[in-house]
C-alpha cells in the first residue's frame, strides 16, 4: 500500500517542449485577445486625455460614459431592431431550406443528387463582389409594391434576407447532409414500412435528430449575418433601414472623428454575438465534431 501510494505522489516529468508548448499558447491568446483589451482601454477613456497625454499613457480617469453615449447618439435601439427584422428570418429560412435539400440528397438515391449538393455548394465559391453590379441592377428593376417600403426589392429588409438565405444554403446544405448520411438508414426505412410520408420522416424523425449541427450552425449564420456590413452597404440606401453594423457611421462626424466613442460603440454592437455564442456553446461545440460524432 505505501509502494502504491508513494507511486502515486510521483509527478510526471515536465518537458521542455510542453513548457514551449503553453508559452507559444499563452502568447497567441494574448495576441489574440489584445486588440479586444486595447478597445476596451480606450472605451473607458475620455478621448480629452487621451489627445492631451497620448493612447498609450497611465490613465487617470476610467468610465463608462463613452458607451452610455454611444448608445444613445447612434440610435442603437432603432438599428438593434432592424438587425433583428434582418437577421432571425434569414437565420430561420437557411436552416429550413437547406436541411429540406439536405435530407432529399442524403435520404433518397437520385442521380442529380451529387449535381444538386455541387451546385448548392459552389454558390459559395463566389465571391460577392464579382455579383454585385448585375445583382443591384436586379435589385433596382425588381418591383414589390405594397410589399417594401420602398415598393422595390432594393432598400429593403426584405432584400437583405434574400441575399443572405441564397449565400448561406449551400455551406449549411453541405454541412447538414453529411451529419444526416451518419444517421442510421433503418430508421428512414422503419418508418417508411410504418406507412410514414416523405414530410414525417423529415420534420419528425429526421430533423430531431439534426440539433446539434443545427445549433451549431445558428450561432455561425446568427454572427455571419449580425456582422455583415457589404450588403447592407450597397443595398440599403436610406440610413433608417441599416442594420447595427451601419450604426456606427453615425458616431463619426464630417470634421472630426471620436475613435474612442466608436471603440465604445463596436464594443455594445459586439454584445448580442456573444449572447449568442454563450447562450447556444454547448452544441456549438457539440457541432465541432460533426464528422467523427452524431451529437
Amino acid at each position: 500500500m505505501s509502494t502504491v501510494s508513494a507511486l502515486g505522489k510521483q509527478r510526471t516529468p515536465i518537458r521542455p517542449a510542453r513548457i514551449l508548448l503553453h508559452v507559444f499558447l499563452a502568447g497567441a491568446a494574448l495576441a489574440w485577445l489584445a486588440p479586444l483589451l486595447w478597445a476596451v482601454f480606450s472605451a473607458m477613456r475620455p478621448y480629452s486625455e487621451t489627445s492631451a497625454r497620448g493612447y498609450l499613457s497611465w490613465p487617470h480617469t476610467l468610465n463608462f460614459d463613452n458607451f452610455k453615449n454611444a448608445f444613445t447618439q447612434s440610435d442603437m435601439t432603432h438599428y438593434f431592431m432592424n438587425t433583428l427584422i434582418i437577421a432571425v428570418p434569414a437565420v430561420l429560412l437557411t436552416l429550413f431550406l437547406s436541411s429540406m435539400v439536405a435530407f432529399y440528397v442524403s435520404r433518397f438515391d437520385f442521380r442529380v443528387n451529387l449535381a444538386l449538393l455541387l451546385v448548392f455548394t459552389a454558390g459559395n465559391l463566389l465571391p460577392q463582389q464579382v455579383i454585385i453590379t448585375p445583382l443591384y441592377r436586379m435589385y433596382l428593376l425588381t418591383n414589390l409594391p405594397g410589399i417594401t417600403a420602398s415598393g422595390k426589392l432594393y432598400d429593403s429588409a426584405l432584400g437583405l434576407v434574400l441575399i443572405h438565405v441564397a449565400f448561406q444554403s449551400g455551406f449549411c446544405a453541405f454541412v447538414l447532409s453529411n451529419y444526416m448520411r451518419s444517421l442510421p438508414h433503418e430508421l428512414t426505412e422503419a418508418a417508411l414500412v410504418d406507412g410514414a410520408s416523405v414530410w414525417r420522416l423529415y420534420w419528425q424523425i429526421t430533423l430531431p435528430l439534426c440539433r446539434p449541427a443545427m445549433a451549431a450552425l445558428a450561432t455561425l449564420l446568427s454572427i455571419w449575418i449580425y456582422n455583415d456590413f457589404f450588403w447592407a452597404l450597397v443595398l440599403i440606401s436610406t440610413g433608417e433601414n441599416m442594420p447595427i453594423t451601419s450604426a456606427l457611421n453615425n458616431l463619426s462626424g464630417q470634421y472630426f472623428t471620436d475613435p474612442n466613442l466608436v471603440a465604445a460603440g463596436s464594443l455594445l454592437t459586439a454584445i448580442p454575438t456573444l449572447v449568442v455564442y454563450f447562450a447556444l456553446q454547448r452544441q456549438f461545440v457539440s457541432g465541432l465534431t460533426l464528422g467523427s460524432a452524431k451529437g
